[in-house]
């Protein structure tokens, strides 16, 4: 957990409780957090969960990991310094998603363990639910689609650092939910999700 630097700071509780805001929504504001391999299918399964979740009438946002660097961290490279401050900004970004009462699904590789369980305590703190989901897809598997051409370069030695080639994925030891997407189809893995959320009474209003 990072130190603050700030001083003479100090949080502003609204009017407005959680509570209410979601009893408003008809849902309850959580994280689904999937964490994978490059091309493993994280972007494509957390955009048609999106869409699914707003045909239904519940309101739903996606933090991709790529968008993300355009303009959040665009400040941030690859090294595990810069990887672990870009997962903490998101983290807290998608936390105060959550406490908007809004489904939050962030799509990040996410490679170390450590960074998503900082992640995951920060929510707990915050009696958010986080939904840690694996998007697990063997490495050869994710290589053969490579649609942005990436493995090929960290094979060719043009990209250094790049996750499962030479630097390390450590898959979540216990998540909520494993999709194995060189099983499942997209319509497969997000009818599971949602059957997860709905098990978990997060698309219900919120007791009061």
């Amino acid at each position: 957990m990072q130190e603050h630097k700030a001083t003479n700071i100090r949080w502003h509780a609204g009017e407005v409780t959680r509570a209410q805001r979601e009893a408003l929504l008809g849902q309850r504001g959580c994280t689904i957090w999937m964490t994978g391999y490059s091309a493993s299918g994280k972007s494509t399964i957390a955009a048609a969960l999106e869409r699914e979740l707003l045909q239904r009438g519940h309101h739903a946002y996606r933090l991709d990991g790529d968008n993300i660097r355009h303009g959040l961290s665009r400040d941030l490279g690859f090294s595990a310094e810069d990887r672990a401050e870009n997962i903490r900004r998101i983290g807290e970004v998608a936390k105060l998603f959550a406490d908007a009462g809004i489904i939050t699904i962030a799509s990040f590789i996410s490679p170390y363990r450590a960074d998503r369980e900082s992640v995951r305590a920060s929510h707990a703190e915050a009696s958010i639910p986080f939904l840690e989901t694996f998007i697990s897809c063997p490495i050869e598997v994710a290589e053969r689609r490579d649609p942005k051409g990436l493995y090929r370069k960290a094979r060719a030695g043009e990209l250094k650092g790049f996750t499962g080639i030479d630097d390390p994925y450590e898959a979540p030891l216990n998540p909520e939910m494993e999709l194995k997407t060189d099983e499942l189809t997209v319509g497969e893995s997000v009818g599971l999700i949602l059957a997860r959320l709905q098990e978990d009474g997060l698309l219900h209003p919120a007791q009061q």
